[in-house]
């Protein structure tokens, strides 16, 4: 049976605790879970800057957002699953 790759999107920006933050928590998840780590700096594009300006971190998985401004690993850990 082939699983469905997952791709976790973290939409930051530099100097953000929040962003900080939540990159540690993905990372911790990440060793024990696979799934695609997709950084972007949110102050290299102009129209991401724009859309996703007061709303960092946002993370999506497979392209849908699953958070906004915090992650709860838990939460996170059962949105994976569901996605996958």
């Amino acid at each position: 049976m082939m699983t469905k790759q997952i791709i976790v999107e973290i939409f930051s920006k530099p100097n953000c605790h929040l962003c900080d933050d939540l990159k540690q928590i993905i990372k911790k998840v990440h060793q024990d879970t696979e799934f695609i780590i997709k950084e972007i700096d949110i102050t290299k594009d102009e129209l991401l800057f724009e859309k996703y300006k007061y709303e960092i971190p946002v993370v999506h998985i497979n392209g849908l957002i699953a958070f906004k401004y915090r992650v709860d690993e838990n939460e996170f850990r059962k949105k994976l699953k569901a996605r996958s």
